[in-house]
């Protein structure tokens, strides 16, 4: 173990608890084309829960995600993952007329959680009564970084009517933005501009709920021909209150978060995703408002490692 990993290891937290999960929870969602699944885990003691929101990447599903969402849940956080349409397990057709519409329905589903926390809160035993509504953060990756972006005040100009809504959601109090997509126009691949249309116009300047974005230094997509600091946008190109994780060495599953299967993930780093594990928990700990050492702990180790494995800034 390094000493950064240790520094990591050691923050301030919660110890490690059971956790139940349950899957799939189906909720009805007019006017979508299908039923949205979704999991739900969480601690299997304790009260006053708050929630995270997770919207996966591009073809995953909720099943997804393991080393994030068991990770957060043992440690005191109820974790809610939809299937999004772009799942690889919806079987979507490409010409089917929602697709140029994904990234709205991603947003929707997102809010349609919030609407139905009620039916989530009693689909798991002994969940009823334990989740603290008032706590509620978003976070996704790749395309799920963006669709929580949403909520939290990104605007993307839709390909369909070439308006950029307010989709934000007052609900939602923090975010953890994880390999997100940054400008269009110039800054796109010939790919991106033609097979990715809700990349051509996001707007940042309204993204105001407190974030913390992750990008690996070593992830250069088919989508941006700046390279791997595009993934910054989301915090260089945001107002309020953000923080950034610089990840040395890291493509775009940042190590290994997508999964548990070395076949999920170019870059497997045990350590990268135990890093990404504690500041993330940290984090949101302190940006919802429930302590402040874990961070302040996690930015002092980072900031005083000999060999880190990465760099955190904040503005």
């Amino acid at each position: 173990m390094t000493a950064t990993q240790a520094a990591a290891t050691n923050v301030p937290a919660p110890g490690p608890g059971p956790v139940v999960s349950v899957k799939p929870v189906t909720l009805e969602a007019p006017g979508r084309g299908a039923d949205l699944q979704v999991r739900i885990s969480a601690p299997a003691t304790g009260s006053e829960l708050p929630v995270i929101v997770f919207s996966h990447g591009f073809g995953s599903s909720m099943n997804g995600y393991g080393p994030l969402a068991d990770f957060w849940a043992a440690h005191g956080f109820v974790v809610i993952q939809p299937t999004h349409l772009d799942s690889r397990t919806v079987h979507l057709p490409q010409d089917d007329p929602r697709t140029p519409r994904i990234w709205r329905s991603r947003a929707q589903d997102m809010q349609h959680i919030l609407d139905r926390l009620d039916l989530l809160e009693a689909a798991v035993p002994g969940l009823g009564g334990r989740l603290d509504r008032s706590r509620i953060a978003a976070a996704g990756h790749s395309f799920g970084g963006q669709t929580a972006g949403i909520l939290l005040g990104l605007r993307v100009l839709d390909p369909v009517t070439e308006k950029a809504e307010d989709l934000s959601d007052s609900r939602i109090k923090a975010g953890v933005l994880l390999a997100t997509a940054g400008r269009g126009g110039a800054d796109l691949t010939p790919f991106a501009a033609e097979n990715l249309p809700w990349l051509k116009g996001p707007d940042f300047t309204h993204l105001t709920t407190p974030a913390l974005v992750i990008a690996g230094d070593h992830d250069d997509l088919q989508m941006s021909v700046r390279g791997p600091e595009w993934l910054t946008d989301p915090y260089h190109l945001s107002p309020g209150r953000k923080s950034l994780l610089t990840l040395f060495g890291a493509e775009h599953s940042l190590g290994g978060i997508t999964g548990y299967e070395a076949r999920e993930t170019t870059d497997e780093n045990p350590e990268r995703v135990a890093l990404i594990q504690r500041v993330t928990l940290a984090y949101l700990r302190h940006a919802l408002g429930i302590e402040d050492a874990g961070w302040t702990t996690a930015q002092k180790a980072l900031a005083e490692s000999i060999t880190p494995l990465g760099r955190l800034e904040s503005k």
